[in-house]
This record gives C-alpha cells, sequence and structure tokens, in this order.
C-alpha cells in the first residue's frame, strides 16, 4: 500500500508491540523487565522482540558473557516513534484517564518542568491539529492520479 500510515501500522500496529515500545522509553530493557511488566507468554514476547529487531526498531545487545545475556534498546529508527507514543498518551490522559488523573507525567529534562509536548508548524510556530491542516499528494502518490484531499472542516454542515 502507498500509504505511510498502513506502512508504519503493519510494523507497530498491534497492542503488545506498542506496549514493549512504550516500556523500552520507560527504560526496561531486558526480556524479563517486558515480561513482568507486560504479563505477556514468553513465546508472544519473544516474537514481538524478534520483529522489532527485524525492523530496526530495537537492538539486542549482549550486557554479559556467562552466561550470555541479552537486553533491547532503542535504535534512531525506534526512537523516532516518540511522538507516536506521546500522542497516544496525549489522547489518553484526555479520553482514558479516569477520575484519579493521568498515571505518568512527562518531565522536559532541561528544566524540570512537567508538559505535554504539542505539534508545531516549523514555519509559523503555531499548534497545529486535524482543523489546521490539509493534506495533498505526494512524490509517492503524484505518479497516480487522486482526486484533491479535502481540507478537514471544524463547522457543522
Amino acid at each position: 500500500m502507498k500509504c505511510s500510515v498502513a506502512r508504519t501500522l503493519s510494523v507497530i500496529g498491534d497492542r503488545w508491540t506498542m506496549l514493549i515500545v512504550r516500556d523500552a522509553f520507560l527504560g526496561k530493557r531486558r526480556f524479563a523487565d517486558f515480561q513482568d511488566d507486560l504479563g505477556m507468554t514468553r513465546h508472544r514476547l519473544s516474537a514481538r522482540l524478534g520483529k522489532l529487531i527485524d525492523e530496526g526498531i530495537l537492538m539486542r545487545v549482549r550486557y554479559q558473557d556467562r552466561p550470555p545475556r541479552f537486553e533491547y534498546r532503542l535504535t534512531e529508527k525506534g526512537i523516532d516513534l516518540y511522538p507516536v507514543i506521546v500522542a497516544m498518551l496525549r489522547w489518553g490522559d484526555r479520553w482514558m484517564a479516569g477520575a484519579d488523573g493521568p498515571p505518568i507525567e512527562l518531565v522536559h529534562k532541561n528544566c524540570g518542568k512537567h508538559v505535554m509536548p504539542a505539534l508545531t508548524c516549523p514555519a509559523c510556530k503555531e499548534e497545529v491539529n486535524a482543523r489546521t491542516m490539509s493534506a495533498r499528494p505526494g512524490p509517492g502518490l503524484r505518479r497516480r492520479s487522486h482526486p484533491p484531499v479535502a481540507r478537514i472542516s471544524s463547522r457543522k454542515e
């Protein structure tokens, strides 16, 4: 499929895979730590870790020789998933947190403040959302004839 969302979902589009990635961002690196936190079967966890390694999102690094032991670390490709995790966290905090509030807070290391990162336009620095954006065919689709993508309207019709 010539769709970046579909291609991304083919790699990270299931619950367990995203929870492994989330745990990697939270500092988990060892198989047993992922298993303890997620409650996954060894077989399922092993399969998901293998796929993340094959896709270049995690790398397996030996941390002990006798017996050989390995940990799983995010690659640059994996680190680039951070905005995806933050977007899911932001949505979950708004719509799913419950009466007790969000279970974790993001803290900016440079200033120590609790923040919720937002998408901004690199040109004008304004926050962007579905109502202020539109889409058009990119280089990967320009060869095919596609109708223009409509702008998302904020008014009710």
